[in-house]
């Protein structure tokens, strides 16, 4: 059982690419979960609470580097630890 108290804050913005500046390696040690409109998403790639916008993978569609291309939908955003 993990302490509550040894877990960092979550940011308001949180990518999980290394190469983003809202990458945060501490909070990754942890499993987090983000609620979109009132359901779990396990495909989220980058949030921001404060706008209201999650980024997630667009099915088989690749920039020219071979990253998937990213689809940002707007609603209602929260962030927890499991």
């Amino acid at each position: 059982m993990t302490d509550t108290s040894t877990r960092p804050a979550l940011p308001d913005r949180l990518s999980v690419h290394p190469r983003s500046p809202f990458y945060v390696a501490e909070i990754f040690e942890h499993e987090i979960g983000i609620l979109f409109n009132g359901k779990e998403r396990f495909d989220v790639e980058e949030y921001c609470i404060s706008e209201g916008w999650v980024k997630f993978p667009a099915p088989k569609a690749l920039d020219r580097r071979g990253q998937p291309l990213l689809m940002t939908v707007k609603g209602k955003v929260e962030a927890f630890y499991k």
